[in-house]
């Protein structure tokens, strides 16, 4: 009777052990995915990797032949979730991904709805490049990237046109304007 009171005992243990929580994917952006698609998928397949979705292609460019330039996914009650931007190859594959809805998040947490101290808490800034209107900040961990808009500045790096912006100078409370992943 001991003998079969220990061995359950163990096996519970074992049991509880081995469950592992299956991690929600949907919403997580990792170095070669961001949800259902990954980063070897083509656009041909993507009516059915986003089957439960609506998948919306500009028209005009299917019209004459071309492939589509943007295609845009809305979940089925009509909220954006990401538009995509296939390559012009004989093969085309999903180049870039913009992340439209706040729900995606990188596997360290980091979504739309973050700042830039949060940006350079999780991953380590490769790059800052500066345009017109905005700051596009390149991580070294992933193919990941975050546009801040030069509104999230100082006064003084707001207004400056070919000043090169480092990641010092901007603030850590920065609002993430657009979240990309570039896959070439």
């Amino acid at each position: 009777m001991k003998n079969i009171k220990f061995l359950s005992i163990i096996l519970i243990i074992f049991a509880i052990i081995n469950c592992k929580e299956k991690r929600d994917t949907t919403f997580l952006i990792r170095h070669d995915s961001i949800g259902k698609l990954n980063k070897t998928s083509l656009a041909r397949d993507i009516d059915v990797i986003f089957d439960q979705d609506s998948v919306v292609k500009d028209t005009v460019a299917l019209k004459f032949g071309n492939g589509a330039q943007k295609i845009k996914i809305y979940e089925k009650g009509g909220k954006h979730l990401l538009t995509l931007t296939p390559t012009n190859d004989s093969i085309p594959m999903i180049e870039n991904v913009r992340v439209e809805d706040a729900r995606y998040k990188t596997d360290k947490g980091v979504g739309l709805l973050s700042t830039f101290k949060e940006i350079k808490d999780s991953y380590t800034v490769k790059k800052v490049i500066t345009s017109r209107n905005n700051v596009l900040v390149l991580i070294k961990e992933s193919d990941t990237y975050f546009t801040i808009d030069k509104k999230e500045l100082p006064s003084s790096l707001r207004y400056a046109t070919s000043t090169n912006i480092e990641a010092v100078q901007i603030p850590d409370n920065a609002k993430i304007k657009y979240l990309m992943i570039g896959w070439n």
